[in-house]
């Protein structure tokens, strides 16, 4: 999954917290300066022509929707991180996670024990 442009995962983000839009209803959610309708519109269909969106016909416009889901994206995007800056070992991440005390290790042990009780 090709990664997003900061600009690009705005778009996304409106897409997946409301759904189907016109790209002027899209228009409508962003705050003064708003950005111009066709600049809008060419990276709306850039999301769709990489796979992000896909859209329904009425008439001569298009009404966009999302295809991925935010959830696939977001993880598409932690492994690739993983994969690019911690040789792929995500006992890297989290051992990195606890040297910069981001997390604390009862933290971690209750993440254990989450995962333990999932598994059962």
């Amino acid at each position: 999954m090709k990664k997003l442009t900061r600009k690009e995962e705005e778009i996304m983000n409106l897409f997946w917290d409301n759904g189907a839009m016109f790209v002027r209803e899209l228009l409508g959610h962003y705050q003064e300066p708003k950005p111009h309708f066709n600049t809008l519109s060419t990276m709306v269909r850039t999301l769709e022509a990489n796979g992000y969106l896909s859209h329904k016909a009425y008439g001569n416009t298009y009404q966009y929707f999302p295809v991925v889901k935010r959830e696939d994206y977001a993880g598409s995007t932690v492994g690739g991180i993983i994969s690019s800056y911690f040789n792929n070992s995500y006992m890297s991440v989290v051992s990195s996670f606890v040297k910069e005390e981001k997390i604390s290790v009862d933290e971690l042990k209750e993440l254990i024990e989450q995962i333990e009780n999932g598994k059962k």
